[in-house]
């Protein structure tokens, strides 16, 4: 249908469209990075979730299964019959050679896998007394990812682990955006004494290497200390060297914008420096700050696995993907149980996600970019 002015409908929808709406359009656009978003969202609501959707406790040790390989999953027994998923009974050979457990499946043995069952008890979230699982195998035992040396779980500690792992990501990454932005906005604004301050404590910070400086900071922290207060405690260390690349960034644009005819025009309004700053300043620089803080989330979980990899991070009991690492750490772990490798391959598809996003936003915020 065409208006009165000649200009179609979805023309005028586009002309008075907000910066957030045009954004959206675009994203909608670059198919991958939407796919990425669907997939993050999955992975975190399993992540805060993650006590439902597995069969066992993270802690939970299982005698006599110990490095079992992943458990196949059938649904026709022997003679060709539908039964639905199940899994069979195990046992296991000892080779006195390599002292390695040899496991077959006993198919005399049928376990139905059953579906919103009750089985372990568990506290959701810490609090919550629940005992209700997504699946699990009654009498017998399932592994999807195999178990580990003390016969835990490993896809039940991996879910368990990504609740550490994503949130530390997001959570450093806000504080380091918050400290970046601030004060990067603060020394491109005012400039002066207050920009060579800033400045040159983001250079001294720049100078160091960042995993030495981890290290020596992860270090610090009391072996005894409980696990959230561990938790916080990493995260300040994972955002103490992030911010400064954003700080800068910010700043050089802030001093390119800030003698503008809009900015002169807020000051001469009465609107305050920080008003200005946040409300008129940062808003035309957003395409750059996206791309940075999507990009810094698997920075923060890459650091995070890498100081847990090295018994630095999170200590057990609690468990992230860097601690369910350390057990790779032996070569002949890796040759003997590949599956021991699996939060590898989380890390690697959380990072690449991310990316994906970001380079979907960067361009959906480029506002050159033609819808």
């Amino acid at each position: 249908m065409e208006l009165n002015s000649g200009i179609s409908a979805a023309e005028e929808r586009y002309y008075i469209a907000s910066q957030q709406q045009l954004i959206w359009r675009r994203f909608r656009r670059h198919r991958l990075a939407l796919v990425s978003v669907v997939i993050l969202i999955i992975m975190y609501f399993l992540a805060f979730t993650y006590e439902f959707w597995t069969p066992y406790r993270a802690v939970t040790q299982h005698q006599g299964f110990v490095n079992t390989p992943p458990t196949p999953i059938h649904f026709f027994d022997a003679d060709g019959n539908f039964l639905g998923p199940f899994v069979y009974g195990l046992k296991y050979e000892l080779n006195l050679d390599t002292f390695e457990r040899i496991y077959t499946e006993d198919t005399e043995t049928i376990h139905r896998i059953n579906f919103f069952t009750r089985g372990e008890s568990y506290r959701f979230w810490g609090r919550i007394h629940m005992d209700w699982h997504f699946f699990d195998a009654g009498e017998g035992k399932v592994f999807l990812l195999g178990s580990d040396q003390l016969g835990r779980d490993v896809f039940s500690r991996i879910l368990a682990a990504s609740r550490i792992s994503l949130t530390i990501g997001l959570v450093g990454v806000f504080l380091s955006f918050f400290l970046g932005a601030t004060l990067g906005g603060i020394s491109g604004f005012y400039g002066g004494m207050v920009d060579i301050v800033i400045m040159r404590v983001t250079e001294i910070l720049s100078a160091i290497p960042q995993i030495p400086l981890w290290i020596a900071l992860a270090a610090i922290v009391p072996i005894d200390w409980p696990v959230t207060r561990t938790y916080f405690a990493i995260t300040i260390i994972l955002s103490t060297m992030t911010w400064t690349g954003l700080a800068r960034a910010v700043r050089a644009k802030l001093l390119e914008m800030r003698e503008h005819d809009y900015i002169m025009a807020a000051k001469i309004a009465g609107a305050s420096d920080i008003r200005i700053i946040y409300d008129h300043l940062l808003p035309g620089y957003i395409s750059f700050l996206i791309v940075n803080i999507t990009i810094a989330i698997p920075g923060m979980i890459l650091g995070e696995t890498a100081l847990s990899f090295l018994g630095l991070g999170i200590r057990p009991p609690a468990v992230s993907w860097g601690t369910l690492l350390e057990g790779a750490q032996n070569i002949s772990n890796i040759a003997l149980y590949p599956w021991l490798l699996t939060p590898a391959l989380f890390v690697i598809a959380t990072v690449l996600l991310f990316n994906f996003v970001g380079d979907g936003l960067r361009d959906a915020a480029d506002p050159f970019k033609e819808l």
